[in-house]
């Protein structure tokens, strides 16, 4: 049989949230920088996206990476993520996936009980300290770009919802921070679809009447994202809280999203509520976590910021090839509105 395109692809999760990463079968990417790379992906080559993630041979609860080398000398290699509908310059729960697959397939070498690695994003370099026992990592801890506030408190007019309250902030994605209780939400596992449906009008509607411009780039896209949060709370020592972020097409993010939790280090810092190197941990809907803190604060182009460190585990899952039969009808998937929603 032949095949028009094999793609080699390792299966991983971070938290429970699905971060394949792709190994071989793509070829060169053009562009001096991962966003370069990025955004040529986006603009010329979106059907691999659409290969891997959209149905049959994909849904609309994965991640996909695809790990390249880098033209910067401090980087051990690069990568560029891809979800179902965009291509985010940065997350989290995807950076633990590809920084395990590059360990523990020996792409890049492991040294016990601590690896430190640089990778390049296409938000720029991510610092990345891996603690491994016996080939496996049992722990990345990353250090994000700059995380910052556009507004507290903005007020947005949602349809069925009347007036919601929410904090936006950037933290490699550009969120809307929603107390959860103030629509109707405790963040348990049985509200998913509504929340997902909740969340797809907020997130339309705060793009609509908010501008959330990036002081640096500012062609990155805009409010993409949002994230009901439950209250702080502080449990031995260490300040904890629940959230549960929904992805764009409208569905939750199984893990507690990296960015997120990075949005959230910034309005928590801009509000007082978390000192420089105090530990925050960060629960998923599922009952995952991610520790985080505040690892120092910066200036990004006026505004002020705050260094986000995030650290969780990842899971390699499985090992395939993507195939492409020229006779398949499906050559870059399909979507259904059952499961990827049609709501914008």
């Amino acid at each position: 049989m032949k095949f028009s395109k094999s793609i080699n692809l390792v299966g991983a999760h971070a938290e429970g949230e699905v971060g394949n990463v792709i190994v071989g079968g793509v070829g060169q990417i053009p562009g001096e920088t991962m966003l370069d790379k990025r955004n040529h992906l986006q603009d010329e080559r979106d059907w691999i996206r659409q290969i891997i993630l959209q149905e049959p041979r994909g849904a609309v609860v994965r991640s996909v990476n695809l790990v390249l080398p880098s033209n910067n000398p401090e980087a051990d290699m690069g990568y560029i993520i891809m979800e179902s509908t965009e291509y985010p310059v940065m997350s989290g729960s995807n950076t633990m996936c590809v920084a395990t697959v590059l360990l523990e397939t020996g792409m890049l070498p492991m040294t016990e009980p601590i690896t430190k690695l640089t990778l390049e994003s296409p938000a720029g370099l991510i610092y990345i300290t891996a603690e491994c026992r016996d080939g496996k990592v049992k722990k990345v801890k990353l250090v994000n770009q700059p995380a910052f506030v556009y507004q507290l408190d903005a007020k947005v007019e949602v349809e069925g919802l009347g007036t919601v309250s929410m904090d936006v902030a950037w933290g490699g994605m550009a969120y809307c921070l929603v107390d959860a209780h103030s629509v109707g939400f405790t963040l348990s596992p049985d509200e998913g679809r509504e929340l997902c449906v909740a969340a797809q009008k907020i997130k339309t509607a705060a793009a609509a009447q908010i501008s959330a411009v990036h002081p640096i780039y500012p062609d990155y896209p805009g409010i993409t994202q949002v994230e009901f949060t439950n209250p702080l709370e502080r449990k031995g020592g260490s300040l904890t809280a629940k959230n549960c972020v929904i992805v764009s097409p409208g569905r939750i993010d199984r893990s507690p999203c990296g960015t997120g939790t990075s949005a959230r280090l910034a309005v928590m810092h801009s509000r007082g509520q978390i000192q420089v190197g105090e530990k925050f941990i960060h629960e998923s809907i599922i009952g995952t976590f991610f520790e985080s803190a505040v690892e120092g604060v910066t200036n990004l182009g006026g505004v002020p910021a705050v260094i986000p460190s995030i650290a969780g585990q990842a899971w390699i899952t499985d090992l395939s090839t993507i195939v492409l039969d020229p006779s398949d009808p499906f050559q870059t998937g399909y979507t259904l509105s059952d499961s990827w929603m049609n709501i914008t």
